[in-house]
């Protein structure tokens, strides 16, 4: 009877123990979930720009360094162009950097001042061209609307700039931007000489979000 050769057990570079099978299989399990559920959040992330709150790959191509006329102010802060945007026929720009109180109808409801700055948009932007330049990292806002600095004409002044310094506006210091210390200067300066809404605001007729700025010591 002819014995069968011995099997030469594997060297042992190369010998996997039942505990680091068990401990790889483990670690496949664990990232093909991981895998999965990437691709779960990828599917359900917002693709329209109206409700991504961020940047998107056609907005700076289509408003960044462009001319449109103002269809529609809304308030200080707030107004529409002759551009269709998405499914709706207007774009909607909110300001960067500046805040103005807000109008009656609004959510906040009517503050201090409010009305004059609306009143004040209304006269300089109605119906009139604006060039409006978009900020490098973040182009829409939370409610969908553009965020932009808007010129009066190609090379012509901020508006964004103009409502500071004629005290209809609030520096808004909630968000980083390239302008805020300037906007932030500008404000200081139309304070001091009690300009627009400063010659007579209280911190109790202030935004809420500028009341917690003000009380900070």
């Amino acid at each position: 009877m002819r014995l069968g050769r011995k099997r030469r057990p594997l060297p042992s570079t190369i010998t996997v123990s039942r505990r680091w099978r068990k401990h790889w299989a483990t670690t496949l399990v664990l990232a093909l979930i991981a895998i999965a559920v990437i691709f779960d959040r990828a599917e359900r992330l917002p693709t329209s720009p109206e409700s991504s709150g961020s940047t998107t790959g056609t907005d700076r191509p289509r408003y960044h360094d462009k001319t449109f006329r103002v269809v529609k102010v809304v308030d200080g802060d707030t107004f529409d162009l002759d551009i269709p945007d998405n499914d709706k026929p207007t774009t909607r720009i909110r300001l960067w950097g500046v805040d103005t109180p807000e109008v009656d109808g609004s959510p906040a409801g009517e503050m201090y001042f409010g009305p004059e700055a609306s009143k004040y948009a209304k006269e300089t932007l109605s119906g009139k061209n604006v060039h409006i330049v978009l900020a490098p990292k973040k182009t829409r806002g939370k409610y969908g609307r553009l965020l932009a600095y808007a010129m009066l004409d190609r090379g012509g002044e901020m508006f964004n700039e103009l409502l500071l310094k004629k005290g209809f506006a609030y520096a808004d210091r909630r968000f980083p931007h390239v302008y805020r210390e300037q906007f932030e200067a500008i404000e200081k300066r139309a304070r001091r000489d009690r300009v627009g809404l400063w010659a007579n605001v209280s911190v109790e007729q202030m935004p809420k979000w500028r009341q917690k700025f003000e009380k900070k010591p």
